[in-house]
């Protein structure tokens, strides 16, 4: 039960999902990897990103957690089926299925728009769990490619964030879209730019809450809810580790000393340990 939770994302826009796990979660223990080495997934093949989540997944498993959350849209779109195949006895949770649900039950059945990289979009994925829950709603989508480098840069409150947010939120209100799904974990610290490029007629929708909800039904169905207090948490990326590092901790609300920084093909471990004191998440 006290065994860690992985979370894994391109970069660290899955803390946005990790954030809301321990907000839901306090006693969970987390293990978080960035695959700093191939952010961003958003242009990448299909084949190359499902290679990339298999093996984040097999790691986090070898470090022993007791589930994993791809805290990735494009992860959750080619790999969640395949992962859930090679480790049965693993839960593992997606974000494009809780995502669709929360934006269904949102729109009061109104247009949904969603924000997400080129990848996502061309999966289809959230056009095919929204047509799955209720066929008759409208789904548009807009890719940002500019979104996630300027997330990992920390210029999610810059001028130039705003700019982007008008160009890729207009088309979706004009296309009558009520709702709009952050169909990628870094748009979330967007949010200020993109609501106020949508107004205030238009309900964004952020995945992460409600996948945070999906693990905890889980866990406790399972009978793996944590029942001590977790003193660390553990920080792991492919690549670079500043951003993780520094625009982490502002991100998580959580200081984040050091990362570990491994090579996904040998398996090694290329620098010293981190871990980060299990305090109350900042607002």
């Amino acid at each position: 039960m006290n065994s860690p939770i992985g979370v894994f994302d391109s970069g660290i826009g899955g803390l946005s999902v990790a954030r809301e796990i321990l907000r839901k979660l306090p006693r969970e223990h987390i293990i978080y990897f960035a695959d700093t080495a191939h952010v961003p997934y958003g242009e990448r093949s299909l084949n190359e990103i499902r290679y990339f989540a298999l093996g984040i997944t097999r790691f986090l498993i070898e470090q022993g957690a007791k589930a994993v959350v791809m805290a990735c849209n494009m992860s959750s779109a080619v790999a969640l089926d395949d992962a859930r195949i090679l480790w049965p006895d693993v839960p593992i949770i997606g974000v494009i299925e809780p995502g669709a649900r929360a934006a269904v039950k949102a729109s009061g059945g109104k247009p949904i728009g969603i924000l997400a990289t080129t990848g996502t979009v061309k999966s289809g994925a959230y056009v095919s769990q929204i047509a799955a829950i209720d066929s008759s709603i409208q789904v548009s989508q807009q890719a940002c490619p500019r979104f996630v480098p300027l997330v990992e840069a920390g210029l999610a409150e810059s001028e130039e964030a705003e700019v982007a947010a008008r160009e890729y939120v207009e088309p979706l209100v004009r296309a009558g879209c009520k709702v709009l799904v952050l169909g990628c974990t870094h748009y979330p610290f967007l949010r200020r730019a993109i609501e106020l490029a949508a107004g205030a007629d238009v309900v964004v929708v952020d995945p992460a809450e409600e996948t945070a909800a999906t693990l905890a039904h889980v866990l406790s169905e399972q009978g793996i809810l944590s029942v001590s207090m977790a003193g660390t948490h553990e920080f792991y990326a492919s690549g670079d580790v500043t951003s993780l590092k520094e625009l982490g901790s502002r991100f998580l609300g959580l200081p984040i000393s050091d990362v570990l920084r491994v090579n996904l093909t040998s398996g090694d471990v290329e620098s010293v340990g981190c871990r980060s004191e299990n305090s109350q998440i900042g607002s």
